[in-house]
């Protein structure tokens, strides 16, 4: 048997145990292993089980994950999240469709603490839904812009998922962090227009809130003190070069836990749910990390990852045409199995690519986040869609996705806006390295 047709019946294997509910990262592991034994040994494959497995969770560089969940979860617990939507709500609420669009401005806001899509909906979710319900948003506006605008707490820097393909490619942590804030403004603002074309189509899918003061509104903007404080303290030393992304993420849990104690606001039972929640997701994510090493070890000898860059290589088409179709990989793959999942596969199969291509990999690194953005939101795998569900048991599911699916056209133009103009994404850190 060829070590190819070995590969192909690999990937097979993975897939099966997907369908039958396995875990995804001992789902990777699993077929490796095997693939490996057949196209090996018994013995070699688990001596790349027990390497790859301590390598890879021994791996310092991966310690920025952990910490930067950390402080995503802490800045949750000292309820930063609810000020940011407050202060959203009392300068935005007023219009029409204002509170949706309020909900929006504070998941951008949010996630510059947070660095997580579902901790982001969860966060403004439980204050932004029920105040959208008491002033008779329909279920669908009000459920799809909160689990839609989560993504934006994975676009905004700090994001896990930028640390995650910075990790993978070896690209810089910092540069990809702030390549994310004008994409992530970007889609903002192409959300709170959809918020605008639905409301101008159905006046009472959003109707308006109270009305305030401009008095009233440059008072509420004192709540952003303690967000501006977190991201100064976190990501601004780190740009400014006086600590690693690691220790960023540590210190930033430590404002946190500061400000929390400070305002009052961060309880001994909150400390430990954040702990607890931070070390379930960050074992998740490493566990995954291995779980594709694993996986990728073997394609590589089964050749199957090499047959297939040879294979796009060789098409006649323009570049763009091969971005477009990596895209939209993402994209079907997105709708079947955890975006963390499909990026820690596949990014070490196709990065090689697109850098014999001559893109930029800070900018192929946004475009590998929105994507991960559209798959939080994508029917039936959508992990934002189910917080949003668990925050209101009374609407039903296929509510929710119906109100996600107009938030996808502004994925899509944003995307697309991304990929004709690169420097969108590439001139902030160029900036940066020039200023440094």
């Amino acid at each position: 048997m060829s070590p190819f047709l070995v590969g192909m019946i690999g990937v097979g294997i993975l897939l099966l145990l997907f369908a039958l509910g396995m875990p995804i990262s001992f789902s990777m592991a699993i077929a490796g292993v095997i693939g490996f034994a057949v196209l090996k040994s018994p013995s070699a494959a688990a001596s790349l089980l027990a390497n790859d497995v301590f390598s890879e969770l021994s791996s310092y560089p991966l310690s920025t994950i952990p910490m930067f969940i950390l402080m995503g979860s802490l800045a949750l617990a000292a309820g930063i999240g609810r000020k940011v939507y407050q202060v959203a709500y009392v300068v935005m609420g007023e219009l029409r469709g204002g509170l949706a669009i309020a909900s929006i401005a504070a998941c951008a806001i949010f996630g510059a603490v947070c660095g997580s899509a579902v901790a982001t909906a969860a966060t403004i979710g439980k204050v932004a839904i029920p105040e959208m319900k008491r002033y008779k948003y329909s279920d669908t506006l009000a459920t799809g812009t909160v689990a839609a605008s989560g993504g934006l707490g994975i676009l905004i820097p700090p994001s896990g998922t930028f640390i995650l393909y910075g990790i993978l490619t070896e690209q810089s942590i910092g540069k990809l962090f702030i390549s994310g804030i004008i994409p992530g403004i970007l889609l903002a603002i192409l959300f709170m227009i959809t918020v605008q074309i639905i409301c101008r189509r159905n006046p009472m899918s959003g109707p308006p809130g109270p009305r305030t003061t401009l008095k009233e509104k440059a008072k509420s903007l004192g709540g952003l003190t303690d967000t501006l404080l977190l991201f100064i303290l976190s990501m601004g030393g780190m740009f400014a070069g006086w600590f690693s992304p690691t220790q960023a993420g540590a210190i930033g849990g430590a404002g946190a836990i500061i400000i929390g104690l400070f305002r009052k606001e961060l309880t001994w039972r909150g400390f430990v749910g954040a702990v607890r929640d931070s070390l379930l997701v960050s074992c998740m994510i490493l566990f995954l990390i291995a779980g594709a090493s694993i996986f990728g070890h073997f394609l590589a000898i089964s050749k199957a990852s090499g047959s297939l860059l040879t294979m796009m290589s060789s098409w006649n088409v323009a570049p763009i045409v091969v971005i477009l179709f990596i895209c939209l990989v993402f994209f079907i793959l997105g709708c079947f199995v955890d975006m963390t999942a499909v990026i820690v596969l596949f990014v070490p199969i196709f990065f090689p690519l697109v850098l014999k291509l001559g893109y930029d990999p800070i900018w192929f690194g946004v475009i590998i986040v929105v994507m991960g953005t559209i798959g939080i939101i994508t029917p039936p795998v959508g992990a934002s869609v189910y917080v949003v569900k668990g925050i209101v048991k009374d609407v039903p599911m296929e509510t929710i996705f119906k109100g996600v699916l107009p938030f996808l056209i502004p994925f899509i133009i944003g995307l697309l806006i991304l990929i004709a103009f690169p420097v969108l994404s590439t001139f902030l850190p160029r900036l940066l390295t020039k200023s440094t």
